[in-house]
């Protein structure tokens, strides 16, 4: 199984780094998005326009691509033996935290969906910056492996 991971490996580079991509635009959208929305009252049809954008987001976008880039994350490590190195592990806990922070997310966006308003404008802006980041440390391991 090893030797069919490295031997297709230049396509799951092209995948992981493609789909990360893809998640990190979703992950600095949806916030800008929910920031929009607060512009409309509970209930009103601007709120459920900005509620059906944030879902597509979610459901088109960020679902597919936080399982691709796990997959091809993943599938790339076991091919190249990278497990046992540190930088991989502290890889791993950004991408666990930066997945913990879609699943926060996703569910604060949910809840405003609903009509609830559990954060501010101001700390939709504070938070819109943890993806890059994370984005940037993980982009440091990967490339210095100082570890």
């Amino acid at each position: 199984m090893k030797d069919v991971l490295l031997a297709i490996s230049p396509w799951l580079e092209v995948g992981h780094i493609t789909f990360v991509v893809f998640w990190l635009a979703g992950l600095f959208m949806l916030p800008r998005q929910a920031i929009y929305m607060l512009d409309h009252a509970p209930g009103s049809e601007g709120e459920a326009k900005w509620a059906e954008r944030m879902g597509k987001l979610r459901k088109i976008i960020l679902t597919p691509s936080i399982l691709l880039v796990w997959i091809f994350g993943l599938s790339l490590a076991f091919g190249f033996g990278y497990f046992s190195y540190g930088w991989l592990h502290a890889k791993l806990a950004l991408v666990f935290a930066l997945s913990g922070y879609h699943g926060w997310l996703v569910a604060q966006t949910k809840k405003m969906a609903r009509g609830e308003r559990p954060l501010t404008e101001k700390t939709l802006r504070l938070i819109g910056e943890v993806p890059g980041l994370l984005l940037l440390l993980i982009v440091m391991l990967v490339v210095l492996k100082p570890f």
